[in-house]
């Protein structure tokens, strides 16, 4: 029963990133219509790629995949944060806690693990065009997106977990704007040392791992795209790609940033900002990177349009 009561009764405090300063109030309405973006874009992307025939390939089924995590990513944390803003109560209770916890560590560790399949996807494209059909068909490419959501999902159910069987006394107030393991971690009575280092590790590998197949893939990429004779393939190739890498830098730069740093040199204000970008801002970049610098994309959009005022 004590073990109980100190862990489960009472709630959790986030305490956020915005206050009710004019200027505060004003960055809460920008992320609001950030949010708002994010929601939409990333839902558009899904329906189109769903819906148009022509966006039924490897590669658009792994972009599909990405948008629907972002989607599900920056839904699990601005609507709280926007509801205790707006309502004045910071409290959030163990269960919603978790929650947050769980479907953030599992999407964190998914889009790790499908950008570097998005990365292979495109090596195999441009390299071996010929066993591309066979390298990238329809079965292998759901085993890998359906092994990257796995993988992510144990991540979540470890921290959740681990996080379950510690005790919390005293403050109880989380220096974030979600539930984040390594800020209530620091709230716990018990020792975590040797979570935190296993945490460490898991985050090491889940960056690195990754991360490195996504470089050896694009070196290969790069010089192949030299390679080749035509200037239209060339640089369609390079477009492609670009994009790919301009999300990867700002998914694995903020992540690294963040859990890849000595404990010591930890800031909460950094840590708020940097959570931020990644979780907020980045889920509304991603669709917009892909559709302005595709062409497929951008053709689906007005095909959709083009029937939507048919129809009017």
């Amino acid at each position: 029963m004590e073990w109980e009561n100190r862990t489960f009764s009472p709630d959790f405090i986030l305490m956020g990133i915005f206050s009710h300063t004019p200027t505060h109030s004003f960055l809460f309405s920008l992320v609001l219509g950030i949010f708002t973006v994010a929601l939409l874009a990333n839902t558009l992307m899904v329906l189109l790629i769903y819906l148009d025939t022509r966006l039924h390939t490897p590669m658009y089924f792994l972009l599909s995949q990405l948008s629907l995590m972002d989607l599900m990513l920056i839904c699990t944390t601005v609507p709280k944060m926007a509801c205790n803003y707006l309502s004045g109560r910071k409290s959030i209770s163990v269960a919603g806690c978790e929650a947050q916890i769980f479907f953030y560590a599992s999407l964190f560790g998914a889009e790790c693990f499908l950008l570097a399949v998005m990365a292979y996807d495109r090596y195999v494209a441009i390299c071996y065009p010929l066993q591309y059909p066979n390298l990238m068909n329809q079965k292998i490419c759901g085993l890998l997106v359906a092994s990257s959501w796995i993988l992510g999902c144990l991540d979540g159910i470890v921290d959740v977990a681990a996080t379950l069987s510690f005790s919390y006394c005293g403050s109880r107030e989380i220096a974030q704007f979600f539930c984040d393991v390594s800020a209530l971690l620091s709230l716990s009575c018990t020792d975590t040392s040797t979570f935190e280092t296993f945490v460490f590790i898991c985050c090491v590998l889940m960056l690195l791992f990754p991360l490195l197949l996504i470089i050896i893939s694009y070196t290969h990429v790069i010089v192949a795209v030299i390679r080749m004779s035509s200037g239209e393939g060339r640089h369609k190739a390079f477009t492609t790609c670009t994009s790919h890498l301009i999300v990867v830098g700002m998914y694995y730069g903020a992540a690294m940033f963040i859990y890849m740093r000595p404990t010591s040199n930890r800031s909460p204000t950094q840590d708020k900002m940097v959570s931020s970008f990644y979780t907020i801002l980045t889920p509304m970049l991603n669709p917009l990177i892909y559709s302005f610098r595709n062409k497929d994309a951008a053709k689906a959009f007005s095909k959709v349009l083009g029937k939507g005022k048919s129809r009017e």
